[in-house]
C-alpha cells in the first residue's frame, strides 16, 4: 500500500469519499440517526489544509481507484492525532480500513510518533469496538461535540460528545 501526500486537485474526490462513507447509505461506519448533511465540504476542508499546515492528509488509491484517505497530525511529545480514516463504502468490509490504519501508524511511527490519539462520538459503538481490536484504548476523556459549527453537519439529538482513545506505537 502506498500513501501519497493529498494534492489540491484531490481534494473534492476526497470530500465526495468522506460524505459518501460518514453519511452516505452504504457501508458499516455511517453516523445515520444522529448527525445529517455533509460530514465536510469542499471550502471546509481547504480552510483546515490552511489552519493546520502540520496535517497531512494522505491518499491511497491502488491502480488509479482512489480507494481512502487519512490524516495525522503531531500533537507534540510524540503523539499525532489520526483522523479522517476513510474507506470507499464498497472495501470496507475486505479489511481495507485495517490496512490503511496499519500503514499510517506505520508512517506516523517513521515521523516520530510514539503514540496515536484519535476521536469517535460515542455512539458509534461498532466503530469503537473496531479501534479497540487494533489496540486503541480508552483514555476516559472526552471532547464536546461542536453543536453550532456547520462543517460537522447537523446533529439529530442533543447528547453527543467524542470519546478519546490512544495506542501506543
Amino acid at each position: 500500500m502506498n500513501l501519497t501526500g493529498a494534492t489540491s486537485a484531490e481534494l473534492a474526490e476526497i470530500v465526495s469519499l468522506m460524505n459518501r462513507s460518514y453519511r452516505g447509505e452504504e457501508g458499516w461506519a455511517v453516523e445515520d440517526g444522529y448527525i445529517e448533511g455533509e460530514r465536510i465540504s469542499l471550502s471546509d476542508l481547504k480552510v483546515e489544509f490552511v489552519a493546520k499546515p502540520r496535517m497531512q492528509l494522505l491518499t491511497w488509491r491502488e491502480q488509479g481507484q482512489f480507494l481512502g484517505c487519512v490524516s495525522l497530525e503531531p500533537l507534540g511529545d510524540g503523539v499525532w492525532y489520526l483522523g479522517a480514516l476513510t474507506v470507499e463504502p464498497a472495501h470496507q468490509n475486505a479489511g481495507a480500513g485495517r490496512l490503511l490504519l496499519e500503514k499510517a501508524e506505520d508512517i506516523a511511527r517513521q515521523w516520530g510518533a510514539s503514540r496515536m490519539r484519535l476521536t469517535v462520538i460515542w455512539l458509534r459503538e461498532a466503530l469503537i469496538r473496531w479501534y479497540e481490536r487494533r489496540g486503541y484504548v480508552a483514555t476516559g476523556e472526552t471532547l464536546a461535540f461542536p453543536y453550532g459549527d456547520h462543517r460537522w453537519g447537523k446533529p439529530l439529538r442533543d447528547d453527543l460528545y467524542f470519546r478519546v482513545f490512544e495506542k501506543a506505537l
